[in-house]
């Protein structure tokens, strides 16, 4: 789940908000994006990857409010890792950003869809069982 939005590193551009296919975050009226929904934030990545300023974190195991604080976050090293990792961190042609690189998120999808389809089932037995 989306665990921590850094307002100081925030550029106000709103590529997550326009990325999420959930609808997880609101534009806030400082520019910073607001998480509205976090309930429905599906772990895909998208936010993580679009931020060109590495201003949000995606917690993969992370259920419910986020655990850690914007520092401990920072500290992990895993800030912006996301990008690097996936070659989105450079520059790419202006009409086509990143798009032949699509390919590549297979996994990483997968793997969120996975740690959704783990954390829907959990809250399902938790509603069933109580």
């Amino acid at each position: 789940m989306i665990a921590q939005i850094f307002a100081e590193r925030c550029t106000g551009c709103q590529a997550c908000v326009a990325a999420c296919p959930t609808h997880v975050f609101d534009a806030g009226t400082d520019g910073v994006p607001l998480i509205a929904r976090l309930d429905q934030c599906q772990t895909c990545f998208m936010c993580e990857l679009y931020c060109p300023a590495d201003a949000l974190y995606v917690a993969p195991e992370q259920e419910g409010e986020p655990g850690l604080s914007a520092a401990e976050a920072l500290a992990m090293g895993q800030v912006g890792r996301l990008r690097h990792d996936y070659g989105w961190d450079r520059d790419a042609p202006p009409e086509a950003p990143h798009l032949q690189d699509f390919w590549q998120l297979g996994p990483l999808l997968r793997e969120g869809a996975e740690i959704a389809a783990r954390r829907y089932a959990k809250r399902k037995a938790a509603f069933e069982d109580g």
